[in-house]
């Protein structure tokens, strides 16, 4: 991996410091057992924090509004998803959805794992619901008309009222897995511009689908498609634990991925 430049590096350093001092873990369900052994865990730890920082600046992630731990926590996900084998697709993608951003700001991320790159950055509706500028209330209820939160899994494609569309497979228990009964899939909807948001003072609204600009939802979509991680991440005020955010699962893939020391056989 390139290092960055003396500025950046110290950027990276107060990151990392930052996160090390804090304990900054997301939580997860209440009973999770180690995986990892005391020395192990503190080893991996130092090695993902430090990554997590590295790997935020040099995507450029500072520039575009992404909360650093909104990308940690959305990379924890997808390495527990890695660890359990869940990842199907060679692609290295990871979607970020930040819904505790205004509606009228850009606030679905594309990413590139393993370069790391932003592919996508762009604008994205919640449901009609979940709020108007603002997204406050979620649900993973049929007939709902809101967004739902947690990491999904994208599946295929097909053509709807909207042209082509995305299929999304929710896997967090309590959050989004009746995505597939609602019919919560990606497409492309005119009343997601900036357009739209200088009439309005903030996007239109969905029936619970994260719904992108016309104008790029085709390209996005064959990107993702078939297998490739989504987040969507709430607003603080809303309460959201997973299975998908325990930290040693998490090390230990992002551990291999790195081809750490000492990993357990």
């Amino acid at each position: 991996m390139t290092y960055a430049p003396t500025a950046t590096a110290g950027l990276l350093l107060t990151l990392f410091t930052l996160f090390t001092s804090a304990g900054a873990t997301p939580p997860a369900r209440p009973g999770a057992r180690p995986v990892l052994n005391e020395e192990l865990r503190t080893t991996y730890m130092a090695a993902f924090e430090q990554h997590v920082a590295r790997s935020y600046v040099q995507a450029g992630l500072i520039r575009t509004g992404l909360s650093l731990p909104v990308y940690r926590k959305a990379l924890i996900g997808y390495y527990n998803l890695q660890q359990r084998g869940a990842l199907k697709t060679a692609k290295p993608l990871l979607t970020i959805i930040d819904f505790s951003r205004a509606s009228s700001q850009k606030r679905l991320w594309v990413i590139n794992v393993a370069e790391p790159q932003v592919v996508f950055h762009t604008l994205v509706a919640h449901g009609k619901n979940t709020g108007e500028e603002w997204a406050k209330s979620f649900s993973n209820t049929e007939g709902s008309e809101k967004s739902s939160l947690g990491f999904y899994l994208t599946g295929n494609t097909y053509q709807g009222k909207h042209g082509l569309s995305l299929k999304l497979n929710g896997i967090d228990p309590g959050y989004n897995t009746n995505a597939a009964s609602r019919a919560v899939v990606v497409h492309g909807a005119d009343y997601v511009s900036e357009a739209f948001v200088r009439q309005h003072g903030r996007l239109g609204r969905s029936q619970g689908c994260p719904a992108l600009p016309m104008a790029q939802s085709s390209a996005i979509i064959q990107v993702i498609k078939s297998g490739s991680v989504v987040f969507a991440n709430g607003p603080t005020a809303v309460s959201y634990q997973s299975d998908l955010l325990q930290l040693d699962p998490a090390l230990l893939a992002f551990a291999r991925s790195k081809s750490l020391p000492g990993l357990p056989g």
